[in-house]
C-alpha cells in the first residue's frame, strides 16, 4: 500500500501534469469507486479546473475551481496517469478525466480498492479517514511533547501504535519496520516503556526516514509507480522491511519475521531487544 513518501510523489507529479487543467468530459467506468452518483460526479466536476492538488497523509486532495475537492485514496494498487486523449484504456482503468488540452488523467487499479469522495472544500474532515488523522511527520507537526503525551498513555505495542492514522499520518507497514530499527526498539515493545530519550530519537527517525524517502520517489515494493509510470527508489536504501534472513547492517545478527497486528514486521532480535514490564 502506497505511504505518505509515495502519495507525496504521485501528488507532486500530477502538479506538475494536471494544476490548472480543466476537466472537459469524464468517464466513469466503476461507479462503485466513488460516494455520489456518476451523473452528480460528471455534473459537479466537468468544465471545472483544478486549481491545485494537496495531500493530508495518504490522501490526495484534488481543488477544484467551484470550490468543490475530490479525496482520492489509492488504497493497495491505486494510480494515476496521464495519457493522450482516445488512447485505449487498459482493463484497471476505472475513471477518465478527459482534459481540454486533449489529455486523459486515469486512475487505475487493479483491485478496484482505491476510493474517491466527492466533497465541498472544508468538508473533507468529515470523512472518517480524515476526520481523526493525527499530524503530519514533520518538524513542526510532530512535537516531542505530542508524541509523549500519547505515547505515555498507550498500552499496546509500539508497531500498532505507529500504524495508527490517528497518532501519526502517514505511516505504514515499510517505514515503521525502518524507523523501529533506527531507533533500536523492538516492534512488541508496549508503547509507554519507551522513554523520552527513545521517543525524541523516534520522532527525528521518523521525520527524516519520510523526508528522504520523498527525496527518494517513495519505495517500490510491488507495483507502485508515480504518476509518469516510473517506480521509486528508496527500496535500494531499507534497512530491514524485505530483509528477512540477512545480516543486520549494524550487527550481522540474522533478521527475523514476525506478524504484528496482522502485519509481517522484519526485525533485528540483537538490536531491538523487547522491553517488558
Amino acid at each position: 500500500m502506497p505511504e505518505l513518501p509515495e502519495v507525496e510523489t504521485v501528488r507532486r507529479g500530477l502538479t506538475n501534469l494536471v494544476e490548472s487543467a480543466k476537466v472537459k468530459t469524464i468517464d466513469v467506468l466503476y461507479p462503485k469507486m466513488i460516494n455520489v452518483s456518476a451523473k452528480e460526479f460528471k455534473d459537479t466536476l466537468e468544465g471545472h479546473t483544478i486549481n491545485r492538488i494537496d495531500r493530508r497523509g495518504k490522501y490526495l486532495l484534488f481543488r477544484f475551481d467551484n470550490e468543490m475537492t475530490l479525496v482520492s485514496h489509492l488504497r493497495m494498487e491505486g494510480k494515476y496517469d496521464v495519457e493522450p486523449d482516445g488512447t485505449e484504456p487498459t482493463k484497471h482503468t476505472h475513471i477518465i478525466f478527459h482534459m481540454d488540452d486533449d489529455r486523459e488523467l486515469r486512475y487505475k487499479d487493479s483491485r478496484k480498492f482505491g476510493r474517491m469522495y466527492l466533497v465541498k472544500n472544508g468538508d473533507e474532515k468529515t470523512l472518517s479517514g480524515l476526520g481523526t488523522i493525527g499530524p503530519e511527520p514533520t518538524d513542526e507537526t510532530l512535537t516531542f511533547d505530542y508524541m509523549k503525551s500519547i505515547m505515555n498513555k498507550a498500552r499496546g505495542k509500539i508497531k500498532p501504535f505507529l500504524l495508527n492514522q490517528s497518532n501519526i499520518a502517514g505511516l505504514g507497514n515499510i517505514y515503521c519496520d525502518e524507523v523501529l530499527w533506527l531507533t533500536k526498539i523492538h516492534p512488541e515493545t508496549q508503547t509507554n516503556l519507551i522513554t523520552d530519550e527513545e521517543i525524541e530519537e523516534l520522532r527525528k527517525n521518523i521525520i527524516a526516514e519520510i523526508k528522504m524517502a520523498i527525496k527518494g520517489h517513495g519505495t517500490t515494493v510491488h507495483s507502485y509507480s508515480n504518476a509518469y509510470g516510473e517506480a521509486g527508489s528508496f527500496q535500494n536504501h531499507l534497512h530491514v522491511y524485505g530483509r528477512k534472513g540477512e545480516p543486520c547492517e549494524r550487527c550481522d545478527t540474522l533478521l527475523e519475521k514476525i506478524k504484528v497486528a496482522q502485519r509481517g514486521t522484519t526485525f533485528c532480535p540483537n538490536c531491538q531487544r523487547k522491553v517488558v514490564e
